[in-house]
């Protein structure tokens, strides 16, 4: 057996992560679940994605069971994929497909389809992540079912993609985009050290943030203790993306960021 780790936007506040461990729990007690997170933006489909990216190189191998589905119950396909890493279970609307590709890429793709691993739904389909998605994860973690007994296969390339910014020449400068608020107020972008140092910053020296008409001066810093409490500053995040922090403070809240929002860098 190997575990599931599982994703979703559906907060903790009802019941329907509980439901979706038990479903998986009645199908084979002995599984491991790992809650990644279900504080996924509800319904931000990107934000799903991009957890999954930032998550999946440190999860153990196995079967991702991925839940952000605004879609749900509509035309969208409910797909499970196998990769090098091991299966990905979720909607097929883009979700999935940035960790697919990190992975390896897709060597099966299935749409969910044979009722034998689906629990009927009592009311409307709109909850799939108990229907449809825990009961294939379920199966296919414990072994019980083989990823083509889930239903008819797709073309490998079929999966929907989810496009994701890059950085652009601005000027003197890059325009990037904020892709992630953690719980602190540290505010991830797409910008790579790479692309600063090609603009002929360095770590140590300051770089200029321009947001919208407003320009700030921050260190680009190793750590959040190199500077004084209630600076800004830039550093590489655990991730290995440039990201905008104060220290002991909300670079969200100071700057008024979210996610979406464009930046320009200059050295």
């Amino acid at each position: 057996m190997r575990p599931i780790s599982f994703l979703s936007d559906f907060g903790l506040t009802d019941e329907f992560v509980g439901v979706v461990h038990g479903v998986i729990a009645r199908i084979e007690p002995e599984l491991r679940v790992i809650d990644v997170t279900h504080g996924v933006q509800r319904g931000n489909v990107r934000a799903g994605a991009l957890a999954l990216v930032r998550a999946v190189q440190y999860l153990p191998e196995g079967v991702a069971l991925v839940v952000v589905d605004p879609g749900v119950g509509t035309s969208r396909r409910p797909i499970a994929a196998l990769t090098p890493w091991g299966h990905f279970v979720g909607p097929d609307n883009g979700v999935l497909a940035p960790a697919v590709a990190m992975v390896g890429g897709a060597s099966e793709v299935v749409v969910l389809e044979d009722e034998r691993f689906r629990i009927p739904a009592l009311g409307g389909s709109t909850f799939d992540g108990r229907d449809v998605f825990g009961p294939a994860a379920a199966v296919l973690a414990s072994g019980q079912a083989a990823i083509t007994d889930l239903g008819p296969t797709l073309p490998n390339e079929s999966l929907s993609p989810m496009l994701l910014p890059l950085v652009e020449p601005e000027g003197n400068g890059i325009r990037g985009e904020v892709w992630w608020l953690d719980q602190f107020g540290n505010c991830q972008t797409n910008v790579s050290a790479e692309d600063l140092t090609a603009l002929g910053a360095s770590p140590g020296r300051e770089v200029t943030l321009q947001i919208g008409g407003t320009e700030h001066n921050l260190p680009w810093v190793a750590a959040y203790g190199e500077v004084e409490p209630s600076q800004l500053l830039l550093h590489l995040d655990s991730y290995g993306l440039i990201a905008i922090a104060v220290r002991e403070g909300s670079a969200a809240e100071r700057l008024n960021l979210a996610e979406g929002h464009q930046i320009v860098l200059k050295a």
